[in-house]
């Protein structure tokens, strides 16, 4: 469903609408991420620098501000390299200790530890969330309407 709302978005909105930009960024960003596991090891392929709330654009998600402005299929590529990651993940969830291995951001009080099944439903719930913004913003701005993916390609 992000592949197919930033795909069917239009050039000139991509490009212009700087919120849904943001938004697409920070999704295909935090995909990866949370299949980073330890995420100690997390190393985007499309770089972003963190700023504090001062110096971030009005239209940002979060402090991950990109370093650039990546292209569509720059986003679309990355989001397919993720999806690839995430089918090892789960197919790799055959041996029995792999159950036990937790995505552990470190020891604050409010970082992160999850089971691997934790993480990968909390990847999926976060990623919808922003994949319904996106379908929002596009249908209030371009009063154009998303197709539900009911299927997806076969992963290679």
């Amino acid at each position: 469903m992000l592949i197919n709302v930033i795909s069917n978005c239009p050039d000139n909105y991509f490009t212009t609408n700087k919120r849904f930009y943001y938004l697409a960024y920070h999704s295909v960003i935090f995909l990866d991420y949370y299949l980073s596991i330890p995420p100690k090891n997390f190393s985007p392929v499309l770089t972003f620098t963190i700023k504090d709330k001062e110096e971030r654009p009005p239209e940002s998600i979060g402090d991950m501000i990109p370093d650039k402005i990546y292209s569509r299929q720059e986003l679309i590529d990355y989001l397919k390299e993720s999806r690839l990651k995430c089918k090892k993940i789960i197919d790799g969830l055959t041996d029995i200790e792999k159950f036990d291995i937790r995505f552990t951001e470190g020891n604050q009080e409010d970082d992160m530890d999850y089971s691997i099944f934790e993480i990968l439903l909390y990847n999926l719930r976060h990623t919808q969330h922003h994949v319904g913004q996106l379908n929002l913003i596009i249908r209030q701005d371009l009063n154009k309407h998303m197709e539900w993916a009911f299927r997806v390609d076969e992963l290679i």
